[in-house]
């Protein structure tokens, strides 16, 4: 027999973890490993963590678990020739699901498990990623995705049967979706309920099956989703669209699909939160004389001032013309990173021009002298 793997670990908790945390770790490892995940099942696995939630979310097994580890679950743990449960172990046959522990020797799921199985279960949620313009997420937009989804039969209304009279109570269970069996073990007669073998726990059988589903009760259609993109979202953010995800089990609802955004990169605009900034190129005679200019914003254009002498590299910030905020509709800024551009040819009368200019300036006031000053001072 392979040598199995702590439990602790297959949860992927800590010894010292609370029962919540054991619970949220089973949900989300059971969610990953469902072999109804198409992206990340996995049988094996799924068995392993649902063993290791059985055992560590009951306080006796786990702490009989923590004592003496897998040896308490098998024949002949304790003292020789007693009952592993009974004894040292402080455990009594009347408070010990023995379906849940001997599972593994005669071949029979747990109580919880198989009548779990046999009722109507949720339809696992899935995700998509979906590529999106800058703009439509400032602004917000419908827009339509691509899916192929399992939709209740139209026919059949998603009984799977040709007719309602063709749905009959199962007479091997009685309706109830689950049988129970007994098992001869080193312990004695031991009683299961499991799931029927001729209903498969519905509780119900088909005579004729809907010749449009073949008896599925669902037909897999592709249809284009409308999704909704609301203005503010921001990248990695998910829109949530109830019914769209996996199918349900026995009758159950389908479960939710959750489309990630992933923002295109915009050309000029770059976003930061809720505010935006802008690259604005500028003549160094505007930055000399100064000017009043339109700007683009995630908007439309909007006036800017730039003051006279402004340097290169300096930044302008232009209030409430950000993105507006998810939850108060608050709206960011925009920055204008300026980016002052020097000519890179001149005609002779504009070299005359600022020949004048640089004559005009006393020596001790140009740049480079006030550097050299101060340098060496």
């Amino acid at each position: 027999m392979a040598e199995k793997r702590d439990l602790y670990e297959i949860l992927g908790i800590k010894k010292s973890a609370s029962k919540d945390a054991i619970k949220s770790a089973y949900r989300k490892l059971a969610k990953k490993y469902h072999p109804d995940n198409k992206e990340t099942g996995n049988e094996h696995k799924f068995k392993e963590v649902q063993e290791a939630y059985d055992i560590l979310y009951d306080d006796q097994k786990r702490s009989a678990y923590d004592q003496f580890g897998f040896a308490a679950f098998e024949q002949g743990a304790g003292a020789p020739g007693s009952n592993p449960f009974e004894g040292g172990f402080g455990f009594s046959s009347d408070t010990m699901d023995f379906g849940d522990i001997f599972s593994s020797f005669f071949g029979g799921g747990s109580r919880r498990t198989s009548r779990a199985s046999s009722g109507p279960r949720r339809g696992n949620d899935t995700i998509i990623r979906a590529k999106v313009n800058f703009m439509d997420t400032i602004l917000g937009r419908d827009i339509e995705i691509p899916l192929s989804v399992d939709e209740n039969c139209s026919s059949c209304n998603g009984t799977g049967a040709k007719s309602p009279s063709d749905i009959q109570t199962c007479p091997q269970c009685n309706g109830r979706g689950y049988v129970t069996t007994q098992r001869r073990s080193l312990f004695g007669m031991i009683e299961q309920e499991e799931v029927c073998p001729r209903c498969d726990g519905k509780g119900k059988i088909i005579l004729n099956s809907c010749p449009r589903c073949n008896g599925r009760g669902f037909n897999r259609v592709k249809k284009n989703v409308k999704v909704h993109v609301i203005a503010g979202i921001n990248n990695g953010q998910q829109i949530r669209v109830q019914g769209m995800g996996g199918r349900g089990i026995n009758g159950g609802k389908n479960g939710d699909l959750f489309v990630e955004i992933n923002i295109k990169p915009h050309e000029f605009f770059k976003r930061d939160g809720n505010d935006i900034h802008l690259d604005l190129p500028i003549d160094f005679f505007d930055a000399i004389l100064g000017v009043t200019v339109d700007v683009p914003t995630v908007y439309g254009e909007a006036s800017l001032n730039i003051p006279s002498g402004i340097q290169p590299g300096q930044t302008l910030r232009m209030r409430g013309q950000g993105v507006k905020d998810l939850r108060t509709g608050k709206p960011g800024d925009q920055y204008v990173h300026l980016d002052v551009k020097m000519p890179s040819s001149l005609n002779r009368q504009q070299k005359d021009l600022l020949k004048q200019y640089r004559e005009s300036i006393k020596k001790d006031d140009s740049s480079l002298e006030k550097f050299k000053k101060k340098f060496k001072n």
